[in-house]
């Protein structure tokens, strides 16, 4: 018995180890980004019941989990606490190091708003480099202004 979305992705992760599938083969059966299938197959998603479903054969899921892919999430995998993990962490650290340059960027720019992580998208790439590959991240959000009432 499956208690919560979080044995999902468990199940998830384990596969994907043991057959050695790459994210972006799952996409594309799926038919999506990347970016949101992996999101999705870590718990962060909604996925509708076709795609739950190819989810659940690449995977080879029973029928309970490929349910539990069809509910909405408790979004926000990370731990209240700083992260430990290397590469999350520069993250944490590039937010909070640039954080209030981007709010001040994107108010200049924009106006007195937020940036949709709803209305979003994103794509990270590998881009060649001599001195070492880089790692490209366009994130793309619908700016959202805050309303007088």
């Amino acid at each position: 018995m499956i208690s919560s979305r979080t044995q999902v992705t468990e199940m998830i992760v384990a596969a994907k180890v043991r057959k050695g599938i790459k994210w972006a083969d799952v996409a594309a059966k799926v038919g999506l980004s990347k970016e949101w299938t992996t999101a999705a197959c870590l718990g962060q998603m909604t996925l509708n019941k076709q795609q739950a479903e190819t989810v659940g054969a690449i995977f080879e899921l029973p029928d309970e989990a490929v349910a539990w892919l069809q509910i909405v999430p408790y979004k926000g995998s990370l731990p209240g606490a700083v992260p430990t993990d290397p590469l999350i962490y520069r993250w944490y650290e590039i937010v909070s190091v640039y954080g209030t340059t981007i709010k001040e960027l994107i108010h200049e720019e924009f106006g007195d708003g937020i940036m949709s992580a709803i209305d979003f998208s994103m794509d990270i790439q590998r881009e060649a480099d001599p001195k070492g590959d880089r790692v490209n991240v366009v994130l793309s959000g619908k700016f959202l202004p805050y309303k007088t009432y």
